[in-house]
């Protein structure tokens, strides 16, 4: 959905964001990119390759992850955010805490994307409405290390739209603008397979609800489990997923998502670009 987003490019395709991880733990690329520098230099390789915008975070948010201090965020995700967008880069920052969220925005970042979509710090819809970034609002209900027991839905779809509809009235009676906001149905949260397999096939149900939808189902486990080895039941290894969420990035595209978020960006830069030639030529007709 071409909306656009204040202080964003704006594209004729869906954007693509790259993930950097400047974590210890993340499930398929934690400590990878842990110094500083290796995190600028992956950033802009990622950039090189077609990224449209570069996501930091300095937290793991995996199933069973335990939070890091707010001190030691800062640390990792701050110097990242600022020598990036001094590089040139459309940097968002991917953080729960409203003081990460607003020194990151001071040092160059465009986007604030909250996994807790502003439950998990009550001050963060304050730093939202003043800073005027983008803001993502994933549909979430509880801290990973707590999530897997959250999955239970009448019907995921329309809960979660529900949900989101829900937690957009709050943040909107807070301050925050329409014009901020970005939704995301946030795969593997609180998710099961079935469940983020439902809500792709059904993103028309978020993209109704009239904001840029992010889709971000990079290397996650449900494409393990799709994939699994059909004799040992063993998993696809984490980082051998990319071919799936290129294809899962194409098919998003398609159905009218804003952005796809993506571990390894130039597969679905292909993929993205792809499906723009391809919409354009039917809208030739």
């Amino acid at each position: 959905m071409n909306i656009p987003l204040p202080g964003l490019p704006h594209l004729d395709r869906c954007a693509v964001m790259g993930v950097v991880n400047v974590t210890p733990d993340s499930f398929s690329d934690g400590g990878l990119w842990l110094d500083p520098d290796a995190a600028v230099a992956h950033g802009l390789r990622l950039v090189a390759q077609g990224a449209d915008l570069i996501d930091v975070g300095g937290e793991s948010t995996r199933p069973g992850a335990q939070r890091v201090t707010e001190q030691e965020e800062l640390r990792r995700v701050v110097p990242v955010v600022e020598a990036l967008a001094a590089a040139g880069a459309v940097v968002s920052v991917d953080t729960m805490r409203a003081r990460v969220a607003a020194e990151a925005v001071a040092a160059g970042a465009r986007l604030v994307n909250d996994v807790s979509g502003g439950l998990a710090d009550p001050g963060m819809a304050a730093v939202v409405a003043d800073t005027g970034a983008p803001f993502v609002v994933m549909h979430w209900r509880g801290q990973s290390a707590d999530m897997d027991a959250l999955a239970v839905y009448d019907d995921v779809v329309a809960d979660v739209t529900a949900e989101l509809t829900a937690r957009m009235a709050v943040l909107l009676a807070a301050g925050v603008k329409e014009e901020q906001l970005v939704l995301d149905p946030g795969l593997g949260f609180a998710k099961t397979a079935e469940h983020n397999w439902a809500l792709l096939g059904r993103l028309d149900a978020l993209t109704s609800l009239g904001r840029p939808v992010l889709v971000a189902a990079s290397r996650k486990r449900f494409l393990g489990t799709l994939l699994a080895n059909p004799e040992t039941g063993e998993l696809r290894p984490a980082r051998q997923r990319d071919d799936a969420t290129a294809a899962v990035s194409a098919l998003s595209a398609r159905a009218g998502a804003w952005a796809v978020r993506v571990h390894d960006v130039a597969g679905t830069a292909d993929a993205v670009r792809v499906v723009a030639a391809w919409q354009q030529a039917a809208r030739r007709g």
